[in-house]
């Protein structure tokens, strides 16, 4: 549990440091709390998950729209038969795998 603690700041260091703490993407009182705990050599906080986002390119794949291609040309190379689903999806097919070869 945290307990609560007031501070008093120049207001020239206050802009700084809310500047700083927004440049971060943290408010003002996480931006302190991280500033004492590394002078106490406390504990480092954890990353933002978001920093591991975005970090390669896809190459222009589109797993979202090719779901359905991409799971049936797995079942072929690997040699199995895809179970049928009550959806058509022959529409969307890889360009190297066909309606027929899906059909068990």
């Amino acid at each position: 549990m945290m307990s609560r603690t007031q501070i008093t700041l120049e207001p020239e260091i206050q802009r700084r440091a809310r500047q700083r703490a927004s440049d971060m993407g943290v408010s003002l009182a996480e931006y302190l709390r991280r500033l004492v705990a590394r002078d106490l050599g406390g504990a480092q906080p954890r990353s933002k998950p978001s920093l591991v986002f975005d970090l390669g390119a896809s190459g222009g794949s589109d797993v979202a729209a090719n779901k359905d291609a991409m799971l049936a040309e797995a079942f072929v190379s690997a040699g199995r038969k895809p179970r049928r689903s009550g959806r058509a999806i022959s529409s969307r097919l890889h360009p190297r795998v066909s309606a027929k070869t899906l059909r068990p």
